[in-house]
């Protein structure tokens, strides 16, 4: 039964709020995912985000009504299928995602469901009964029967992720007490100010992005200079390759400016520089060496005490 029009309103204002309100959606999918599990994502985000459900009917109607004000929500709209979920946040992306992603609960395998993952039964002794061992023989398990109970051989993996569980092998799970699913909502995409991208993008570090930035600039400068084309990233290469240039010419010719002044002083009359540099060593090496000869005492006393005191 489809929502009355009283409710597709109030859906209507609430989403609008939201979207006023909150900077970044993440579209999450809720898949086998029970309205109890969505309950504790909704606690777990208290204060972080809030999340909204609606029949995609209803949401596509819903953001079509508001794309004059905000046009960028169409990029929303291609993800707006199967069986999904918003969770409008303003707090840091990776941090909703971890609350979001963790809150999963262990589920038994069904017949016809997808399995997200491989599944092996351990080997080792069942607990079963040796009538029951069919079961084990459809599946081509391994067993033999000890102290009256049917032992599995060896592990077995008995479901291939992607493929659909059979009703042999969901029979024999929950035979063994064996939950080998895990179930919660997964983030499809996030939009974050006018931006949509995969969840794969928050696991980039920032690190990584700033030297990538940096790289980036360092290329930018290195074309400028080498084509003769400024930009902002060669700038300031630009100006220390010109000084060292005016600099060049100063030595070579007899125009003089004050940085230039002092390096021809230099150039002309090393020896000087080199006599009044040999003062400032040598106050430096003998500031160190009392340091270095109490050290030595000190080395010295310990060795000559033995470490026994005077009276010992």
């Amino acid at each position: 039964m489809g929502a009355t029009r009283a409710e597709k309103e109030v859906y209507f204002t609430k989403l609008r709020a939201l979207i006023e309100k909150y900077p970044s959606v993440f579209i999450v999918n809720i898949d086998n995912v029970s309205s109890q599990q969505c309950h504790m994502v909704r606690s777990s985000l208290r204060g972080k985000g809030v999340v909204l459900m609606g029949k995609n009917t209803m949401v596509r109607r819903a953001l079509r009504t508001i794309l004059p004000e905000f046009p960028q929500f169409e990029k929303i709209l291609p993800f707006v299928k199967g069986n999904i979920g918003f969770i409008f946040t303003d707090s840091d992306l990776k941090e909703v995602r971890e609350i979001v992603v963790s809150n999963v609960v262990a589920a038994p395998a069904r017949a016809g469901a997808i399995a997200p993952s491989d599944v092996y039964v351990p080997g080792g002794n069942t607990g079963m009964e040796p009538g029951k061992t069919s079961f084990f023989q459809a599946l081509g398990i391994p067993t033999k029967i000890a102290r009256g109970t049917i032992e599995i051989v060896s592990d077995v993996q008995v479901v291939t992720a992607g493929s659909k569980v059979g009703q042999s092998e969901a029979t024999l799970l929950n035979m063994l007490n064996i939950s080998p699913f895990t179930y919660g909502m997964t983030v499809v995409q996030v939009y974050d100010n006018g931006a949509v991208f995969p969840s794969s993008v928050l696991d980039i570090e920032e690190q990584t992005l700033l030297d990538q930035f940096s790289a980036g600039i360092k290329t930018i400068a290195a074309i400028s200079l080498a084509i003769g084309v400024p930009t902002i990233a060669s700038v300031a290469h630009s100006l220390v390759n010109s000084y060292k240039n005016i600099l060049a010419i100063s030595i070579a010719t007899e125009f003089e400016f004050e940085a230039s002044q002092k390096i021809k002083e230099m150039l002309a009359n090393p020896e000087a520089f080199a006599a009044a540099a040999a003062p400032a060593a040598a106050e430096a090496s003998s500031s160190s060496a009392p340091a270095a000869e109490e050290k030595v005492e000190d080395k010295e006393e310990s060795d000559d005490d033995m470490g026994f005191g005077l009276f010992d």
